[in-house]
């Protein structure tokens, strides 16, 4: 197994290889970012100790809380309507009706809070048990768990759960999976698909931010997760940013 790995610390990058510290040394931001083949035969790190570093999953927990809870019948499909309860949260795109797609992509809490309510502690540690996600643990409130509780899952093992998502190797029915890939596309060209879901651990004292998923691409699939400390507000764009930055350099996009 031939592995191409980029980065031994967060500040030294083995020579001939893409300089992917220096995406975060540009931005003055610590993190990591792993990239995988769907093989796993081709791998790019920077920063694999933060890589192996476990952290609150925050809004990327949505891919697989999508799958629990479509699975607990919490909601039949992506078009079902979540009501609002009329509290206004500060974002105009929460202010509304949600559907488990137009939650997903705005990343709207209470609608995931509203479905976890359904599902309940009990199943959801049953799921994450049978999922292997991270460490399986929840905490004392259901409704936060993945952004303030025991929850925590490290930048490989979300490779290692988006690959067993995509090869539909999840125990879950296929069309609860293909419903979860299809809500995931959050960028679709000619010459790629991008499925993708941001995350942002706001409540610890030190904040950190995602962005995992894959990139189906002239008959190839690649596999990210990228984990960065948040200090500020505006780091948050930095997520993505780098993300697509490592991308490029790699000959991915």
């Amino acid at each position: 197994m031939i592995f191409a790995i980029l980065s031994m610390s967060s500040n030294t990058d083995l020579a001939g290889g893409p300089d992917l510290g220096r995406l975060f040394a540009e931005r003055s931001v610590e993190g990591t970012i792993v990239i995988s083949s769907l093989d796993g035969r081709t791998e790019y790190v920077h920063n694999p100790a933060r890589a192996a570093q476990r952290f609150l999953p925050a809004s990327t927990f949505k891919i697989p809380n999508s799958l629990i809870a479509l699975a607990e019948g919490a909601i039949a499909d992506e078009h079902e309507v979540i009501p609002w309860d009329g509290k206004d949260r500060g974002f105009s795109g929460w202010n509304r009706d949600q559907t488990l797609a137009t939650a997903f992509r705005r990343s709207c809490v209470w609608a995931y809070q509203a479905l976890a309510g359904r599902v309940g502690t009990a199943a959801y540690l049953r799921h994450l048990a049978r999922l292997d996600y991270g460490n399986a643990r929840t905490g004392p409130d259901v409704r936060t768990f993945w952004l303030d509780g025991d929850l925590a899952i490290s930048a490989r093992e979300q490779i290692v759960f988006l690959k067993k998502l995509y090869r539909e190797e999840v125990p879950y029915s296929r069309e609860h999976i293909r419903r979860v890939k299809s809500i995931m596309v959050v960028e679709e060209t000619p010459d790629y698909i991008l499925r993708a879901k941001t995350g942002w651990a706001v409540r610890p004292e030190r904040q950190h931010g995602w962005y995992v998923g894959w990139v189906e691409t002239r008959g190839q699939v690649w596999f990210f997760a990228t984990n960065i400390a948040i200090r500020e507000k505006g780091d948050a764009v930095y997520r993505e940013e780098i993300t697509r930055a490592a991308l490029k350099l790699v000959g991915i996009m």
